[in-house]
């Protein structure tokens, strides 16, 4: 029976750490061209009105999918089918009311929330087009919860890949065509305001893609829901509607408070870094040239690689809640330790590799705007401490401490006003201090939240066990990979090539280093995307 729902968890870990790949990279991508026609300073003022729009997210609806998830997989896994779909209604009409709130606030207070963020309020439109995505996400958020609660991530990693392909090709059509906006286009001349406004715009349009598509899938799933809560007899249990919301705002709110207090640290490098840089002798657009090279390159690159630990901590909260339900501790910790198995497993070596070829990568990605590599080699180590706390923040609210993130997130938020304050008024340090704050922010919140998990479950969590591995193998990637970067480039003298043949062979390299080491086990292959092919494939070569 335990073999059974490993199966299911890992399987379904799998299916959404595979549509979390494609939605990073699909991110990802569309930035690349996004960022060489608005520039530094363009994604300045997208990230502006980026943010603010994700802090009014986070407060409106961010918590939801997760307490609604746990919520429903504890009543399904009691044979609770009526009360776990009431849990559903309710939440659908809780996310409604307050997605449409957040958007009457953020379109009301649109231009007073620009000037704030900078002197010349040049977030203004980007804040007012991302203002109705909040109530499509809001109601998005409710069908997400739902499925995953029922352990069936495959509606929610459709809506995500349809969603992202949608905003991905609008958001750069958008931002291609309104940067033509009132200039002359021959001379030269762009709108980079409104170029910002049209890649934000396509966030809104690839949301309600991903709606309309979670919706059908539920339009699809009805009848069989409807024919469970039709035969299920604990009448005795039956929840009211009011109760039920109640528990799901208390779920909710504490995760919201924790995910908000992370948002706020982006909040808090867009107000300190660029009015820190005015202070010690910037200009304006230079402070937003280099907020926009921390925003708009070492914040997208740094968190691509955390698509899967973010997938399995996700996949971890109903499975380790229908657990806990079942009064199954053993369980629960075999599933706590391969969570941050495969945490470390990812998240290593990606911040060695970012860390060896920063520059490199930045080069190849931004030809019209390379600079900005420097912060990626400073600030790769971040990559482990955020995916380590995202993991442990997922096996905190799966077993029902959702309280004890929000926390670490406080402690590491004032580790960053901290550092913030006293690097980057420090002219050789300036932006980098906001990276170098980063990283300690999300050390101390990783940190504290791992000590609490094993003070909490009684158990000693080894961290170094799951370090040691990745490590051995991540530093003998990172050496053969700037080998193969030089020797490339010396004989080719490109850094595109050189730099994406070095990327194939590290990947090569720390896959078969950690096979011949034994750092990576069959139910840790199984949580990858296409992870069964793989399985067969070493098996049949004797690599595990």
């Amino acid at each position: 029976m335990v073999k059974k729902k490993s199966g299911s968890f890992v399987k379904q870990a799998a299916i959404l750490a595979f549509a979390s790949i494609m939605v990073r990279v699909l991110g990802f991508l569309y930035r690349i061209p996004m960022t060489n026609m608005i520039g530094d300073t363009g994604n300045a003022i997208y990230s502006a009105g980026y943010y603010i729009y994700t802090f009014l997210l986070i407060l409106s609806s961010a918590g939801l999918p997760a307490a609604i998830s746990k919520m429903v997989s504890e009543r399904l896994a009691a044979g609770e089918y009526r009360n776990a779909h009431k849990v559903f209604q309710i939440s659908l009409l809780v996310s409604g009311i307050l997605g449409f709130l957040f958007m009457i606030l953020m379109l009301v207070f649109a231009k007073k929330m620009a000037f704030f963020l900078s002197d010349d309020g040049s977030s203004y439109y980007c804040i007012l087009t991302l203002s109705p995505t909040i109530l499509i996400v809001a109601i998005m958020s409710a069908y997400r919860g739902y499925f995953q609660g029922m352990n069936t991530m495959l509606p929610t990693a459709l809506s995500q890949i349809v969603e992202q392909i949608f905003n991905a090709f609008f958001s750069v059509y958008l931002a291609y065509v309104l940067l033509g906006y009132d200039v002359d286009r021959a001379a030269g001349q762009k709108n980079i305001i409104m170029g910002a406004a049209g890649g934000t715009a396509g966030t809104g349009i690839g949301a309600l893609a991903g709606l309309i598509v979670i919706m059908f899938s539920y339009a699809l799933l009805k009848p069989v829901v409807y024919k469970k809560t039709k035969y299920d007899r604990n009448k005795e249990t039956a929840e009211t509607g009011a109760e039920i919301a109640k528990i799901l705002l208390s779920t909710a709110a504490p995760i919201i408070a924790g995910t908000a207090v992370f948002s706020m640290t982006n909040l808090i490098d867009m107000v300190m870094v660029q009015k820190i840089l005015i202070n010690i002798g910037h200009t304006l657009e230079e402070a937003k040239a280099l907020y926009g090279q921390l925003s708009g390159k070492y914040v997208t690159l740094t968190t691509l690689p955390i698509s899967i630990s973010t997938a399995v901590a996700t996949a971890t909260i109903p499975s380790i809640a229908a657990s806990m339900r079942l009064h199954q501790k053993k369980d629960v910790r075999r599933k706590m330790n391969m969570t941050l198995r495969i945490s470390m497993i990812i998240s290593v070596p990606a911040g060695v590799g970012l860390g060896v070829l920063g520059k490199q990568i930045i080069q190849m990605l931004f030809p019209k705007a390379p600079d900005g590599g420097i912060l990626l080699i400073v600030g790769s180590i971040s990559i482990i401490f955020l995916a380590l706390c995202q993991t442990v923040t997922g096996v905190l609210q799966g077993i029902g401490r959702v309280k004890v993130p929000v926390v670490g997130a406080i402690l590491g938020a004032i580790v960053k006003v901290i550092l913030n304050a006293l690097l980057i008024r420090i002219p050789s340090v300036n932006v980098l201090g906001a990276v170098l704050s980063t990283t300690g922010c999300y050390a101390v919140a990783s940190v504290f939240n791992l000590c609490m998990l094993s003070h909490i479950m009684r158990v000693r969590i080894d961290l170094l066990a799951s370090l040691f591995k990745p490590l051995i193998g991540s530093v003998i990637m990172g050496g053969i990979c700037f080998a193969a970067y030089k020797a490339v480039f010396a004989f080719l003298n490109s850094n595109t090539i050189a730099t994406i043949t070095a990327i194939f062979i590290a990947v090569i390299v720390y896959g078969l280093v950690m096979l011949l080491i034994g750092g990576i086990k069959e139910e840790d292959l199984k949580a990858m995307p296409m992870g069964g092919r793989l399985v067969r494939i070493f098996k049949r070569y004797s690599l595990i």
